[in-house]
């Protein structure tokens, strides 16, 4: 999925999504816990692509979310649309590190960055995994470079 806008070029995996009216808090902009929601759509975007659900549907194996943050770069308003970028830049064992952005096209701005740490899960064993080498391949394929 190529970015629509030149601020998500190093991000491989975009998505794009309205800001919705029920989204503002008291004070007028996006609440902030709602880019966090939108860092898990772009999770689970990026997710599909390196057939993760397939995985998961097959084998129980699938990602669990260990820790995620945001840094809030500047407000949101409605009415707006949003671009939200996934990267992953780091492959250990059993854990990847995904970056984020979120780009406001009315501001043409980034707004938010964002991190989340992945874990590859047993959900019938209930323990971490291994990155297989497959799975490793697609993500790499994804990033178009070795994060080995």
């Amino acid at each position: 999925m190529p970015a629509e806008s030149p601020l998500l070029a190093d991000y491989p995996v975009s998505i794009t999504l309205p800001v919705q009216w029920g989204e503002q808090d008291a004070f007028g902009h996006v609440n902030n816990i709602v880019y966090f929601r939108w860092f898990e759509s772009a999770r689970i975007a990026y997710g599909m692509l390196a057939g993760m659900d397939k995985l998961y549907a097959e084998q129980q194996l699938g990602p669990i979310l260990a820790a995620v943050n945001c840094s809030y770069r500047k407000q949101l308003l409605f009415p707006d649309t949003v671009l939200i970028g996934a990267r992953i830049t780091k492959l250990g064992r059993t854990r990847l590190q995904m970056e984020h952005a979120v780009v406001s096209t009315a501001q043409q701005a980034i707004v938010a960055e964002g991190i989340s740490t992945v874990v590859l899960f047993n959900y019938k064993g209930q323990k971490p995994i291994a990155i297989s080498p497959d799975l490793r391949k697609a993500i790499e394929s994804i990033e178009g470079k070795s994060l080995s």
